[in-house]
């Protein structure tokens, strides 16, 4: 019985001790050296200011597009109001985004309407961008003479 105690004991009768519990799969404890000691807050405050331009710019983007789609409403509104005899920019300017500036322009048979609006991006210091749209329309026949 001797033997069998040394070779494992009695298995029926003896209490195990847990092992060590081992990690699997994503759940790995990484132990790191003292130099690696915030390093992760050392690669945030690197990449965030980088992060937060990225997130800067592609909400002006965004903006610019928006207020592009608004133009060109406005601008077919000036050019269709203008050419059916009617004042076409005061038509553009209802439909224009805050601050744009409607230009409608008689030629022959033709009615051209530009709107000009500035998008502001989203940093005070930043240089404003301007957004252009034109619209042109036929003189409709029967209609009185087109008035910018």
């Amino acid at each position: 019985m001797t033997a069998r105690r040394q070779a494992g004991g009695d298995r029926g009768t003896s209490v195990r001790r847990p092992e060590a519990v081992r990690p699997t799969g994503s759940a790995r404890l990484t132990v790191r050296s003292p130099r690696e000691r915030g390093s992760f807050t050392a690669e945030l405050a690197a990449g965030l200011p980088a992060l937060l331009l990225l997130l800067l710019a592609g909400l002006t983007a965004v903006n610019a597009v928006v207020t592009r789609a608004g133009c060109l409403g406005a601008a077919r509104e000036a050019a269709l109001a203008a050419s059916r005899g009617q004042p076409g920019g005061a038509a553009g300017a209802a439909a224009a985004p805050a601050g744009a500036d409607v230009s409608v322009a008689v030629d022959g048979e033709r009615v051209t309407a530009t709107v000009r609006a500035p998008v502001r991006a989203l940093g005070a210091r930043l240089p404003r961008i301007i957004v252009t749209a034109t619209a042109v329309a036929a003189v409709e026949p029967g209609a009185p003479g087109p008035q910018p």
